[in-house]
């Protein structure tokens, strides 16, 4: 890629995760819609890679696609139709809420950066994600969110793209309460072709709601892979004094409580959460990829390519 990136945005793609994406390939596992010929299996039949099917021979086909030995055997004339393929459109969806503002200190670092917060985590995932896909020339698309859609970039495959996300993405900062899936909702509706979608988010909102959400864009055709970003803190809860817990998504909330009362429900809780997300995915064969903030950016890209393979 020839685009250029200003320092305040490259520091999004450090040289490590550079390097890694220089190894990958992200395949699409269903067909999609695209604008250019590309890697990726396309709904609509043509004249090019893959066999796909006969048709019979109309008057103004092209001659050099008749299949002969099927007119030696029957006598008829008949049309080699192909499988064409496309580049993909891909929308990469980043939760921009105030819990995604959460920094554990078991989370981990990246780029001089110690215990990146969910939302640092995300950014990293996604401008990771977008440099590949363009490097490949997919065209990818933006939304950041929180409790309403706060940036709506529609998909291209130019190289300047990457600067583009990368400057949106450098200058959201996580504020406001969630609500994922009215967001879910919104933007199933406005994308129009079938396509990939990534969801990068702590989905800290009603499962029920969420589940039916994402099977909104499936409905539509798309793709769907789910990173569900977590801190080890929020998974096991360790906390042991008596102490206030600040909400990050309503202003001036906090709550005194003693963390061993509640630990029990709350793991409960956050188990049932987590599963029932998970059973939704597979149920709906979307990508569900839990993410420990803990675990690095580059790990968690890696093994998540090593088991789409």
């Amino acid at each position: 890629m020839s685009e250029t990136l200003q320092p305040q945005f490259s520091e999004l793609l450090p040289p490590e995760i550079i390097n890694m994406i220089g190894r990958l390939e992200f395949l699409a596992r269903t067909a999609k819609v695209g604008s250019i010929n590309g890697r990726h299996t396309s709904p609509h039949k043509g004249f090019s890679v893959e066999f796909a099917e006969h048709r019979q021979y109309v008057t103004g086909d092209d001659l050099r696609n008749l299949d002969w030995r099927v007119f030696g055997k029957s006598d008829r004339y008949y049309i080699k139709q192909y499988i064409e393929e496309t580049n993909m459109r891909a929308t990469i969806l980043v939760d921009a809420s105030g819990s995604m503002a959460y920094a554990g200190e078991s989370a981990s670092g990246l780029a001089g950066k110690t215990h990146l917060s969910k939302f640092e985590y995300g950014r990293y995932l996604a401008s990771a994600l977008t440099y590949l896909l363009i490097r490949q020339q997919d065209a990818v698309g933006l939304v950041t969110f929180d409790e309403e859609i706060r940036t709506y970039l529609r998909p291209t495959a130019k190289p300047s793209q990457v600067r583009t996300v990368l400057e949106a993405l450098s200058r959201t900062t996580p504020l406001h309460d969630t609500r994922c899936a009215a967001t879910f909702h919104e933007i199933a509706e406005r994308i129009p072709s079938r396509g990939l979608i990534i969801v990068i988010s702590d989905l800290f909102d009603d499962a029920e709601a969420i589940k039916n959400a994402l099977h909104h864009f499936r409905y539509k055709n798309h793709e769907l892979v789910v990173f569900h970003l977590m801190a080890e803190e929020e998974l096991t809860f360790p906390f042991d004094k008596f102490d206030d817990f600040r909400c990050l998504e309503i202003e001036g909330r906090r709550l005194n409580i003693d963390p061993a009362t509640i630990r029990a429900s709350y793991l409960d809780r956050v188990k049932t959460h987590l599963k029932s997300i998970e059973l939704a995915c597979g149920q709906m064969k979307a990508d569900y990829v839990p993410v420990n903030t803990k675990t690095p950016v580059t790990e968690a890209l890696f093994s998540y390519f090593s088991q789409r393979k």
